[in-house]
């Protein structure tokens, strides 16, 4: 349903209380570009229905708005809603667009008295309406990234997702509702649909979702679980560690380090979140393990990912999805076979690019010539992780792929030659 249709929705059987809560609910949903538009467009029309006595536009009080946001780069612009600049310890919030800002003020009475007048006293309830979803929108948009970003201080500042603490909407919608000075019901409702479009770019000018701000505690727990395996991994190049780390060890560790009492199903179930393999595994494809050692989490293969994740930078990558039967390889028998298998956990290509967003947007769209790796990414839950390089992309990728058939026994199901 577009912007127009959300706006001018009306039914004659749903009471007016219902369908503006309703309208509202549609209109906080919108991305930022669309509402963008519609503010551009209900401003023009200000004008002709004879409004521009009644209202003036301003900006909520306090805010800082980017005067040149071209320095971010259109990438970023695409979809941060604002940027945070450091000074000293504290945090200050600046906004990329003036639409995100903007706040309209009312003369009521003349309001009133235009609308008595009017001969079309319907456009002009349409035009101040759509003003009046305007302001709601920004000033619980503001109340909620200040908030977030006062609760997430650490990381916000840091940009060590290590430091993130639990912060659920519902929390964060409790807060929201305590300020005296928000006029809006901030409730979890409302809280869920700002977050779903809304993004900030941190000062390291990495954008991240502002849903991130307020991960549940297992969200928590997985940041914790694949920081373990990292270090895992380094543990293990160092002699610290004779082998892998089973979950029981994994769960003595979140205790005794980080306080959080999980139970060891609940790391089993994290660790196939994050695509680990148990113990055993692990320690059968330490080889690719090390090889792999500085790659980043793995991220579902999407346009949003490629958007908010994916930098557009050189880089080598790895894509995982479920295999097709036909593609098992014959490896050693026994156990070393079965493990093996569950080792490769649905790799299915390792590549490179000088620019890893526009790659694997290829790979997505199905443009790379490809078309098994396309058909296997379509059938869905595809997921990538990567590693930024600043040398030759094709040299480690050729290194990780030689690493990933020494390890494994044969090349990845949609690798069709060694690079």
């Amino acid at each position: 349903m577009g912007v127009a249709a959300i706006l001018t929705y009306s039914d004659r059987h749903v009471d007016a209380h219902l369908l503006g809560k309703i309208m509202l609910a549609r209109f906080l949903a919108l991305p930022l570009r669309s509402v963008h538009r519609l503010l551009v467009q209900t401003e023009a029309a200000i004008g002709p229905v004879g409004l521009a006595q009644c209202v003036s536009a301003g900006r909520l009080p306090g805010v800082l708005v980017d005067e040149a946001p071209t320095q971010m780069g259109a990438a970023h612009l695409a979809s941060a809603l604002v940027k945070v600049i450091n000074v000293g310890e504290k945090l200050h919030l600046v906004y990329l667009r003036e639409s995100s800002v903007r706040e309209y003020r009312f003369d009521e009475d003349r309001l009133r008295q235009l609308i008595a007048q009017s001969p079309c006293p319907a456009a002009i309830a349409t035009v101040v309406r759509k003003l009046r979803l305007i302001n709601t929108r920004n000033r619980l948009t503001h109340a909620l990234v200040t908030a977030s970003v006062q609760l997430q201080h650490a990381y916000v500042a840091s940009g060590d997702i290590m430091r993130l603490v639990p912060l659920t909407q519902e929390t964060v919608s409790a807060h929201l509702r305590t300020d005296p000075t928000l006029s809006v019901v901030a409730d979890a409702g409302r809280v869920s649909r700002l977050t779903r479009t809304l993004s900030i770019a941190l000062s390291s000018q990495q954008v991240v979702s502002l849903g991130t701000l307020l991960p549940k505690p297992r969200k928590i727990y997985q940041n914790y679980v694949d920081y373990i395996i990292r270090e895992e991994r380094n543990r293990l190049i160092c002699g610290e560690l004779r082998k892998p780390l089973s979950d029981n060890d994994i769960v003595s560790i979140l205790m005794h380090k980080y306080g959080a009492n999980v139970l060891r199903r609940t790391v089993a179930s994290i660790r196939q979140d994050l695509g680990i393999p148990d113990c055993r595994s692990r320690y059968q494809r330490m080889d690719y393990l090390v090889a792999t050692a500085g790659f980043s989490t793995l991220v579902p293969l999407n346009a949003q990912t490629l958007r908010n994740v994916v930098p557009p930078s050189a880089g080598v990558y790895e894509i995982r999805a479920r295999e097709p039967a036909s593609s098992a390889r014959p490896d050693a028998g026994g156990w070393q076979a079965e493990a093996t298998g569950q080792i490769r956990s649905g790799i299915i290509y390792i590549g490179s690019s000088i620019d890893l967003r526009k790659r694997l947007g290829e790979h997505l769209r199905g443009n790379s010539d490809n078309m098994l790796l396309h058909e296997l990414i379509v059938e869905g839950a595809a997921r990538v992780r990567f590693c930024l390089v600043s040398e030759a992309g094709r040299a480690v990728e050729r290194r990780l792929y030689n690493v990933f058939c020494d390890t494994f026994g044969s090349p990845p199901t949609c690798n069709r030659m060694s690079p």
